[in-house]
């Protein structure tokens, strides 16, 4: 769920001369995979594709790289022509996403948050790109998060962004309540303190925030008991896990802060942006997320980058590995799969291009030398060329990250659970409602009744 990836906001794109129709952009027409021959059918026509997730209007500098990108990137593929964009805010919104899925209109090359992209595989909703690997030249270099998009040896996507989850936390907040920026906790215990300590600074200080609600409710709490050392579904993926002495400390910390502490103030976070945008506001304290979170809060919800920093989650035994790639709609031509594919690689995996131009983010004066994102073997060529680059063009103070790469290192990394995570999600965030909104909460009986309901579902999946 984004980091993205869900992690990254995403709105509409109107580009002169690129074959982008004003009328069209957004529109449902505009999901449409666009019917393209190649360059070696009708007259040499270029083929056609259509994208999503571009930068919204509100983040002009952004926009325009990627609007820059898309043209040099037809320039060196005067075969290929991008002819559509989808707005996107967030790149995944739950509704949006299944109504176009439902109605066949994913674009040609169409973001997938890795909790999708299992039951996407399962169900058909996207192609088998096997055959057409060596377009993608850097592939061989990607870490284990191409797993991800594998089922029966078969590849149905491209990985683009990896994260490990951390705390997240406000420096300036915690030298207001003297506490330490530099000594962030490292127990829950700690952080319930910590948090006290903020609140305290008076009215609308909120000192940890979490979702409870949309998916990001169930996302936060597979984080958090992926932290403690427990599980959602068991190994064969057909039960629950969650009701266990480790579900239960979730919620029983979570309970004790909104209740007896007084600590996380009374608003429920339903979507990713709502926390996001109370985050960045500068009176909350604390919250769990990835080391790339630093980047949208500056850059689309106006927060001062260098207020912030990122530890490691506290007492985690294990990570959860989320993130985000592209994914190719099964209706998409051979030409088609190939083109998309072209541009996935320019635009997120081409060291000096796209998402890895650090030397324009530099320039433009966005952060640089963050550690994501995590998509390459250690040592590997491209690798190597990322981590140079952004060491030579760096930034920010490593610092703000040194206790996320210490205090993460040697965690395994878990994946989200199963083809059917955001199903689990969306159950999962009634627990999570409930123990920010009713004081008396049964956390046995709410755990109780979601195993039964997870249960359920994965019974009748099969």
């Amino acid at each position: 769920m984004r980091r993205s990836g869900y992690r990254e906001t995403m709105g509409a794109l109107l580009v002169a001369g690129l074959g982008l129709s004003a009328a069209a952009c957004g529109s449902d027409e505009s999901a449409r995979p666009t019917q393209g021959t190649g360059a070696t059918a009708a007259g040499n026509a270029p083929v056609s594709i259509s994208i999503n997730c571009v930068p919204p209007k509100t983040n002009k500098a952004e926009r325009q790289n990627f609007e820059d990108d898309m043209a040099e990137f037809q320039k060196l593929n005067p075969d290929i022509k991008i002819e559509k964009a989808s707005d996107a805010f967030p790149c995944y919104e739950p509704r949006t996403f299944e109504a176009k899925l439902a109605g066949g209109r994913l674009e040609t090359v169409f973001y997938a948050n890795f909790p999708n992209v299992g039951r996407l595989m399962e169900s058909g909703q996207a192609a088998d790109i096997t055959p057409y690997l060596d377009t993608v030249k850097t592939y061989g270099d990607l870490n284990g998060s191409t797993e991800i998009f594998k089922k029966d040896g078969k590849v149905y996507g491209v990985p683009t962004d990896g994260y490990g989850m951390g705390l997240v936390y406000n420096r300036k907040l915690f030298t207001q309540a003297g506490l330490d920026p530099n000594n962030p906790p490292r127990t829950w215990a700690e952080v319930q303190a910590a948090a006290k300590r903020i609140a305290a600074l008076g009215p609308g200080y909120v000192g940890f925030g979490e979702y409870s609600g949309g998916n990001t409710g169930g996302w936060h709490f597979t984080a958090s008991i992926y932290g403690h050392g427990g599980d959602v579904i068991t190994p064969d993926g057909r039960k629950a896990a969650f009701n266990t002495p480790e579900g239960r400390a979730v919620l029983e910390n979570l309970k004790q802060m909104r209740w007896a502490d007084d600590s996380m103030g009374s608003r429920l976070f339903i979507k990713w942006e709502d926390l996001m945008k109370a985050m960045a506001g500068g009176r909350m304290g604390m919250m769990l997320g990835a080391p790339d979170v630093l980047v949208p809060l500056r850059n689309d919800f106006q927060a001062r980058f260098e207020d912030y920093a990122v530890a490691a989650q506290p007492e985690a035994k294990a990570l959860l590995n989320g993130g985000k790639g592209f994914m190719i709609n099964p209706k998409a031509t051979p030409e088609q799969i190939r083109a998309g594919l072209k541009w996935i690689e320019f635009q997120y995996l081409t060291p000096g291009k796209g998402q890895l131009d650090y030397e324009r983010a530099r320039s433009q004066d966005y952060p640089v030398g963050q550690p994501y994102p995590d998509l390459w073997k250690a040592g590997s060529a491209t690798g190597t060329q990322v981590l140079d680059a952004r060491k030579q063009h760096a930034t920010v103070d490593p610092a703000q990250y040194a206790q996320w790469v210490e205090g993460s290192k040697g965690l395994p990394a878990k994946p989200e659970p199963g083809p059917y995570a955001q199903e689990i999600y969306a159950i999962l965030d009634t627990p999570m409602s409930a123990v920010l909104t009713r004081k008396g909460a049964d956390v046995e009986r709410l755990l109780a009744d979601a195993e039964a309901k997870v249960d359920a579902l994965l019974a009748k999946k099969g």
